[in-house]
């Protein structure tokens, strides 16, 4: 039995259905085919500047984030379990660059789907795995930091190879098991069957997602995300701490190891910034799109299509801007780039390259 939100969904989606084909001059993503999806083409020169700002950041997405991963992996002063994390993220923006952005690119630009229900339904998937993915390794690399600052000298041995490989297996596992229930389960569409039917064309891709698992995909958004502006307000809070104490005990006589340790813990309050900024840029990025997603599911779906396509596409772009933040904000990657795309990593023991000698 259909509730009341069923049925102003199926108000609106046949509303909707009745106003496109009733236009005269209509288009559809397979013109010769009954049930196509509506076609709303852009004109030639808005439609080319965005394919090649869509395109640049697929490309970006993909480039960047693989340099990343190579320049961890290959590396060995880069070896870290820190930096495995990193990596491991880069893996999941590299991912999201190769299997979704370019196939989003066609759909938001012809506002058709040409690549088949089955792959429609897989690209949401990766869409949703490599997301939430992001979030878990971006929730654990602000632990990583806070341990690392709080107690620099203590931090080899609290976050180690082991805790590192559990986080990793922890953040694709959960997601992969959230991504499949979701999607591959049916469980985002029960109470919308005539909703769903209502967008079932040919050349559409629209994943229809009801209140409960909104209200869940939100939360899986929310908590990570208070925990990392938690944990880096402590971090932010303990670094102005030691700042204030390097500055009283500016003498010259200080014991070696407590000068060692102000070292320490200044080369992890560098860090911690620069990946504060990622997890800023992530949240900047990400928090527009969860945030209508759950005001949208519960006003009856009402977000204008540019408007999701704006939200959407600000989302994906983050994948595209850690690399750019590494290659500003750390002179050892830059140095790592130089040495990859100039081809000197194929030489004998470019692995053993100290990165960290300017």
């Amino acid at each position: 039995m259909a509730t009341d939100d069923d049925s102003f969904l199926w108000d609106q989606a046949s509303i909707l259905s009745r106003d496109l084909f009733s236009a005269a001059s209509v288009q559809l993503c397979y013109e010769n085919l009954n049930g196509s999806w509506v076609r709303n083409p852009y004109s030639p020169g808005p439609r080319l500047i965005l394919y090649a700002v869509f395109g640049f950041g697929a490309v970006l997405a993909v480039c960047g984030n693989l340099l990343v991963m190579m320049s961890i992996l290959h590396f060995r002063q880069l070896h870290s379990p820190a930096n495995s994390l990193v990596a491991s993220l880069a893996c999941a923006d590299f991912l999201v660059g190769l299997t979704v952005m370019p196939f989003s690119i066609v759909r938001s630009v012809e506002s058709c789907w040409y690549f088949g229900d089955s792959y429609c339904k897989l690209h949401s998937y990766f869409d949703v795995l490599f997301c939430y993915s992001s979030i878990f390794h971006l929730c654990f690399i602000s632990v990583d930091r806070y341990i690392a600052v709080s107690d620099p000298l203590l931090y080899p041995t609290r976050f180690t190879a082991s805790v590192s490989g559990k986080c990793i297996a922890f953040s694709w596992l959960l997601s992969i098991l959230y991504s499949f229930s979701l999607l591959y389960s049916g469980a985002n569409a029960a109470g919308l069957e005539d909703l769903v039917s209502a967008l079932t064309c040919v050349g559409g891709c629209q994943v229809a997602v009801n209140q409960s698992w909104v209200f869940i995909h939100f939360l899986l958004f929310l908590i990570p995300t208070l925990v990392m502006i938690t944990v880096y307000s402590r971090i932010f809070l303990i670094a102005k701490q030691q700042a204030q104490k390097i500055e009283r005990m500016g003498d010259q006589t200080a014991r070696a190891s407590d000068s060692y340790k102000d070292r320490v813990a200044k080369r992890e309050r560098k860090a911690a910034k620069t990946l504060g900024i990622a997890v800023a840029a992530f949240l900047l990025s990400w928090m527009p799109y969860f945030i209508d997603s759950i005001i949208d599911a519960f006003l009856g779906f009402i977000t204008p299509t540019y408007v999701y396509e704006i939200l959407v596409w600000v989302a994906y772009y983050n994948s595209a801007m850690n690399p750019l933040i590494y290659a500003f904000f750390y002179p050892w990657f830059r140095k790592a780039i130089k040495l990859i795309v100039t081809g000197r990593i194929l030489r004998e023991n470019s692995s053993a390259t100290n990165l960290f000698l300017e």
